[in-house]
């Protein structure tokens, strides 16, 4: 990969041309019974069809086939950064995401508040979904945690979500996660995978033990997991690899956080997807690519919510006539991964991608969907290569050799 990135850089070239990539969140999904139609297959989609009719679709593969990536995968994936080789931790995407400055003594870990009975398990990962004032009163209280030769911050994020970061010199970022991923049973003890990291999870353990203690009375959200425990990595910026001004217009932390951690611009979107739009042409001048992130077709399918996930579709595209009245010289339309309504979860299918450009070859599909995106003219192709499509559509590649 580190080849793809010196020939993007190589071949990058200047122009006036606009790239957006507008990324649908766990866009991809699965009939309920065979033979039937996906969420997006279901969703009334006109927008989105006519660009197909005018352009060229096919699937991406976010890490490799048959691995079901998180959010941070399938977004470096899809911005031109193997996932193999970038693999960021979910507690610097959080920190990022909520503006904290990361430095190289620090380690970010994402927490989640949860709930545990009187016998010390899990009964609620989520605690409740408690709202985000009750989550900025308990990291308040939180973050009068003191552990020996060590600061310690601890940040809300939303929800139920939080950041701590510790630092001091000489810790390692390879930790196991806390959380279970199941209730009924206690929080895992934090175990370091060196010495360095060793101490990291000393810390870490210290910190829990003071947060039960603070936290006791305060049920649902007793106590907290950690998870995405990890050190500020040295990624090349996107504008290094590509020539481009890139923004990125997201609403939720984690994705404002994967942009900024690749030196995106990342603009003050709102928290509507209306508000994003007015965002968009409003920076519309200033830069060259643009990063758009809608969450809602992901967290309707993590529900395992069929009907609402293709009402969160159907607001995607409604979106797109305004993305098109700017006149963008590459349009995309993608996800990070697939989100099936039927698994509740992640998982490892193909995404669809649907590529709209002038210069497109069209494949002759006729509508946005699964079924037409496996006859697309682009074929399935890892995600990492579709950074280097768009480049090319927009014209901002040269010719490699003679």
């Amino acid at each position: 990969m580190a080849d793809l990135h010196a020939l993007m850089k190589k071949l990058q070239k200047k122009n006036d041309s606009k790239i957006v990539l507008l990324v649908s969140d766990g866009l991809g999904g699965l009939p309920l019974e065979p033979g039937g139609k996906t969420e997006l297959e279901t969703a009334n989609t006109p927008n989105l069809d006519e660009l197909a009719k005018n352009g060229t679709l096919g699937r991406s593969i976010p890490v490799l086939p048959g691995i079901t990536p998180g959010s941070g995968p399938g977004h470096l994936g899809l911005f031109g950064y193997d996932p193999l080789q970038f693999n960021i931790g979910r507690g610097v995407l959080e920190a990022l995401g909520i503006d904290f400055e990361l430095g190289p003594d620090d380690v970010a870990i994402r927490g989640n508040f949860c709930t545990l009975d009187d016998d010390g398990n899990i009964t609620d990962r989520r605690a409740g979904r408690i709202a985000s004032d009750i989550g900025v009163e308990l990291c308040k209280k939180l973050d009068q945690i003191e552990i020996p030769g060590v600061e310690v911050f601890v940040r809300p994020v939303k929800e139920y979500r939080l950041v701590i970061v510790l630092r001091a010199k000489g810790l390692g970022g390879d930790i196991n996660d806390t959380d279970p991923q199941k209730t009924g049973v206690p929080p895992l003890e934090p175990v370091g995978q060196n010495e360095a990291s060793q101490k990291t999870a000393e810390i870490c353990k210290e910190f829990l033990k003071q947060a039960g203690e603070i936290l006791k009375d305060d049920r649902p959200a007793n106590l907290l997991t950690m998870r995405g425990i990890a050190k500020m990595p040295e990624i090349p910026t996107f504008e290094e690899v590509y020539g481009t001004r890139a923004a990125a217009i997201a609403v939720y932390p984690m994705y404002r956080g994967l942009a900024r951690l690749v030196s995106m611009d990342v603009k003050d979107a709102g928290q509507t997807l209306e508000s994003q739009m007015d965002c968009l042409e409003k920076i519309w001048d200033d830069y060259d690519f643009f990063f758009v992130h809608y969450k809602y077709t992901d967290s309707t399918g993590e529900d395992g919510n069929f009907a609402a996930k293709v009402a969160k579709t159907e607001e995607v595209d409604s979106c797109i006539p305004r993305i098109k009245a700017l006149k963008p010289d590459v349009l995309i339309v993608t996800g990070d991964h697939s989100t099936p309504s039927k698994m509740k979860s992640h998982s490892w299918h193909p995404v669809p991608v649907l590529l709209s450009a002038e210069n497109a070859r069209f494949d002759g599909c006729q509508s946005f969907g699964e079924a037409e995106c496996i006859k697309g003219g682009l074929g399935q192709f890892e995600a990492k290569y579709l950074m280097s499509m768009a480049m090319a559509h927009a014209g901002r590649l040269e010719k490699y050799g003679a």
